[in-house]
């Protein structure tokens, strides 16, 4: 195993800590205070290709595999999780878009999403659909040449502030085989939104309930074919689990560096924190955690480029351990800096309410145990 990145690796790892610093730093802070979406900031990253890391080619995307994908959104995550959270979920949404897209709707969406002109929300959970997301009872229905949607998604990540709805809804039956996937004008006639939430974190980007009340869509903005929609949805999360995850890995490496220089810094009984040995042993103790969550994304990321057939419980195990393990360092760097770290003016107390919410969102981390569990009690199971 290789675990040197190559040249070009380091190159697109080096464009985002440069264009984060740039565009995110000076102004994270009041984002997140003034619940600011910076669509504006997001449109930039779309110049880089950030917005359409691995979304195929022929929707204008950069087709990378999801191992260089997770080293961009590392480097933006060390300065603002949020916004860069944002991002991943875009992309999520543009690659599936553009994956199993027809031509029409790749024609009318696909450049205008990668380039960041244009922007998407990822749409499965419901108000009573959140980690059982086979029970979503959204329904779509064949009328002519149109689908007609009612329903209602919660928790939608965008919403009121894009351009296009990534929709899981029901076509068929009960469970997973009934549902299938569309894109979904954010203002068609029948699409309303609900007030934007207030939440602990992620506030540089809006989250809102969704209403459908008899919304038409063309019969070509199906994705895949019907009853496709449930793996359709599940594929995206794969990949979204990593993306999160690597969310939780770049914090954590914003705020291990934030802890760093200010034990270096800050002086206690007439020496610097840095020379006392407790504080050093819980600083190699938060690097060694994020070394291995790190590690663990990689991992899951380069199976999912291998389509390995365990590739889902991969990026599970990654979700779980990851995200644990970034807010728990960012929570220790918080504790490091003591009161200070509890002050705006300080990334800290941001860093930890942003990454709280990757223990729960691309499905709990109690749901990924699950999915581990059931792996590791197959007969065949072999993960290693």
């Amino acid at each position: 195993m290789n675990f040197e990145l190559s040249e070009e690796q380091n190159a697109f790892a080096q464009t985002a800590r440069a264009f984060a610093a740039a565009e995110f730093a000076p102004h994270a802070a009041r984002w997140d205070a003034e619940s600011f979406f910076p669509k504006d900031a997001i449109a930039k990253a779309g110049e880089l290709g950030f917005c359409g890391l691995y979304a195929p080619e022929r929707v204008g995307g950069l087709a990378l595999p999801r191992l260089d994908a997770t080293l961009v959104f590392e480097e933006m995550a060390a300065v603002d999780p949020s916004t860069t959270a944002f991002i991943t979920i875009h992309n999520m949404a543009t690659w599936m878009l553009g994956t199993w897209g027809t031509e029409a709707v790749c024609k009318t969406w696909g450049e205008d999403l990668t380039s960041g002109r244009k922007l998407a929300s990822y749409c499965l959970t419901e108000p009573g659909a959140g980690s059982d997301a086979g029970s979503l009872k959204t329904r779509a229905e064949l009328q002519g040449g149109d689908y007609v949607i009612n329903g209602g998604k919660a928790f939608i990540s965008g919403a009121g502030a894009t351009d296009v709805l990534v929709l899981m809804a029901r076509t068929g039956g009960g469970g997973a085989g009934g549902i299938s996937a569309f894109a979904v004008p954010a203002d068609a006639p029948g699409v309303s939104y609900g007030k934007k939430e207030h939440k602990m974190g992620w506030n540089s980007q809006p989250t809102r309930t969704i209403s459908f009340d008899n919304v038409r869509v063309p019969a070509d903005h199906l994705l895949g074919a019907e009853g496709e929609g449930f793996r359709i949805a599940m594929k995206g999360l794969d990949g979204g689990r990593i993306n999160i995850a690597t969310c939780s890995v770049g914090a954590a490496q914003g705020a291990l560096n934030a802890a760093r220089g200010y034990l270096h810094d800050r002086q206690q009984f007439g020496k610097p924190l840095a020379s006392f040995q407790a504080l050093q042993f819980k600083l190699a103790d938060m690097a060694t955690e994020l070394v291995a969550a790190r590690q663990m994304v990689r991992m899951a990321a380069s199976k999912l480029d291998a389509a390995h057939p365990d590739a889902s419980t991969y990026c599970a195990m990654a979700k779980r351990f990851a995200t644990d393990a970034g807010f728990n360092v960012c929570n220790e760097a918080l504790q490091l800096h003591g009161g200070y770290g509890y002050l705006a003016e300080f990334p800290l107390e941001r860093l930890v309410r942003d990454t709280r919410v990757h223990q729960i969102l691309e499905g709990t981390n109690e749901i990924m145990r699950v999915i581990v569990a059931r792996k590791l009690l197959e007969g065949d199971a072999d993960i290693r």
